[in-house]
């Protein structure tokens, strides 16, 4: 993949990160930049990176996306012909590749709109990984997701749970 999609991909994760539901411009990326890192880039350096017109960056370029955009530094390069876009393949930036994967789930469970939800929440989070592996311990304990879904998402009352129910030997 080259540096200009992957500019255009991150904008996309990010937006729909921040709740957007679709993908950030180059000028909003230019103006929250400046608002939480201090720092400046300009919208058309932005758009001569994803069009292939600045091929590279410098070092405090990369820095600033890489910050902003929470990815490692070196993910913002162009990929060497041949390479494979794998998310398990790199270790050292798995929880931005948690986050990434959790993304792609939730667009390709856009009609479940519960289930999408919950995968942007945990990508949203600041501990991805240990959210996984809470949701693994919560289900290695038998009945506890089913009561913790009925105490943190009551359901209306039903006829066995508002005393309209028959009781044995009646």
């Amino acid at each position: 993949m080259k540096l200009g999609e992957k500019l255009r991909y991150l904008r996309e994760v990010e937006g729909a990160l921040r709740g957007f539901n679709r993908e950030l411009s180059q000028q909003e990326v230019a103006r929250l930049i400046r608002k939480e890192l201090d720092k400046s880039i300009s919208q058309s350096y932005l758009s001569q990176i994803e069009s292939g017109a600045r091929p590279h960056l410098t070092n405090s370029t990369r820095m600033l996306l890489a910050q902003f955009f929470k990815v490692h530094p070196g993910y913002l390069v162009d990929d060497p012909e041949g390479f494979q876009n794998e998310l398990i393949s790199d270790l050292g930036a798995l929880e931005n590749k948690l986050d990434l994967w959790l993304v792609s789930g939730a667009e390709r469970f856009s009609r479940d709109p519960a289930l999408q939800h919950a995968l942007l929440t945990i990508a949203r989070h600041d501990d991805t990984r240990m959210c996984l592996v809470l949701l693994g311990t919560i289900l290695e304990n038998p009945g506890l997701a089913e009561r913790l879904i009925e105490v943190l998402k009551p359901q209306a009352p039903t006829a066995s749970s508002n005393g309209n129910s028959k009781r044995r030997g009646q």
